[in-house]
């Protein structure tokens, strides 16, 4: 059951968010409009409410217009507070608030240094809100870049936060961002009995889909614990389509610094359920990749992983790895498989070559059986088409943006 049919707000519910925008229009004309920008859709719906917010080191909004400060950013948090929204508590993602953590890195709740509010952790064993820490909000807001690949945690976290949000009749509104990768759907279709918090859907590695476009999906398919559906409200983008070039202003996590990174990110995460490295420990996360396994003959870029802000060990730390540098390459329209299948043809001990990790980013095990009974990427990518056309049909009902 909806819990929109369980509770009325005393004076604006996440249905009346209907205000005039014509401000915010004129005022960016032309340029990408993100949902947090877009306050005149949600800013009375929040007064004299107690809001929670899910967000990290991406909910900034532009200073617009100042040519003064044409790289200045106002976080949301302090945005909200200016506007006297009474925020009362944070809920932080994967790598935390700032999002300075290393992947995986236990993430323990405390304050923000900056405004004294308490923060809590939504990673490890808190993935989703518990009653009592959800207990006197009235609205939760949600404003996370994502980068549109089924294993970036941050939408596990939409999930959980969705479902508690039902299950405690608290209405949730997400700010919505573009999808630097939105035109892109590919790869292998998760399989129920694989699921973990690196894929909880059945949908392929690259979705193609904004953190709006993805709830609207949970929403109606009702994958929410017996089926439950959040009272949703999106503030979408304006100006957006799917097919614009989008640069992130601020790393979505510490180890994608960059657009090649983000473009790059799910081909080359594969490499995380294998003994090569994809640049943990160096400049260029997620642009480069190799291991020390690798012959150089065949792999002549050579580099050593050592600790850094977001990789306190990475794989390999120090120790020379052969692989390939990839951060100068045109950007990738789609999951690339040839660096997977060039460095397990060229790994001397294959049994060493996988991990245990690789089932669960892949989804399947079916992707580890073809690797290993040497097909090759177009036989390999043959056996997703059926799968991809299901999911786009059913992706269609779901879409805000052309």
């Amino acid at each position: 059951m909806s819990c929109s049919t369980n509770r009325k707000l005393d004076s604006h519910s996440s249905k009346d968010l209907t205000f005039d925008t014509n401000q915010t229009v004129e005022r960016h004309k032309g340029s990408i409009i993100i949902g947090a920008e877009r306050f005149e859709q949600y800013i009375l719906a929040c007064k004299d409410k107690n809001i929670g917010i899910v967000t990290n080191q991406t909910g900034v909004i532009p200073n617009h217009p100042n040519p003064q400060f044409p790289n200045e950013f106002t976080h949301i948090v302090d945005f909200l507070l200016t506007k006297n929204i009474k925020v009362t508590t944070i809920f932080a993602p994967e790598h935390g608030f700032r999002g300075t953590a290393d992947a995986g890195e236990l993430i323990k709740d405390g304050k923000d240094i900056k405004t004294g509010l308490p923060i809590i952790s939504l990673y490890g064993s808190n993935k989703k809100p518990k009653p009592e820490q959800l207990k006197d909000i009235h609205i939760m807001l949600f404003d996370i870049q994502d980068v549109g690949a089924r294993f970036y945690t941050y939408i596990s976290t939409l999930h959980y936060v969705m479902e508690a949000c039902a299950e405690n009749n608290i209405p949730l509104l997400i700010l919505d961002r573009p999808n630097p990768n939105g035109t892109i759907i590919d790869g292998p279709i998760l399989e129920k009995e694989h699921k973990s918090f690196v894929g909880m859907h059945e949908i392929p590695i690259l979705h193609g889909m904004t953190i709006g476009e993805y709830a609207n999906m949970i929403n109606g398919e009702k994958w929410l614990k017996d089926g439950v559906q959040c009272d949703l409200k999106i503030i979408p983008c304006l100006h957006y389509t799917r097919d614009m070039k989008y640069s992130l202003p601020i790393k979505p996590s510490p180890n994608l610094p960059n657009d090649q990174s983000i473009n790059l990110y799910a081909s080359l995460c594969l490499f995380e359920g294998t003994n090569v490295s994809v640049g943990r420990g160096t400049e260029k996360q997620f642009q480069i990749f190799g291991s020390p396994f690798l012959p150089y003959r065949e792999f002549t870029f050579s580099f050593t992983p050592k600790p850094n802000l977001g990789a306190k060990d990475p794989v390999h730390n120090g120790k020379l790895c052969f692989g390939e540098d990839l951060s100068e390459i045109k950007k990738v329209h789609r999951l690339e498989l040839k660096w997977l299948l060039k460095t397990y043809e060229n790994t001397s001990d294959k049994t060493l070559f996988f991990n245990d990790f690789f089932t669960k980013l892949a989804g399947t095990k079916k992707l580890r059986e073809q690797i290993e009974a040497g097909m090759t990427e177009k036989e390999i990518r043959k056996t997703w088409q059926e799968g991809l056309e299901q999911f786009k049909e059913m992706r269609k009902k779901y879409l805000i943006y052309e």
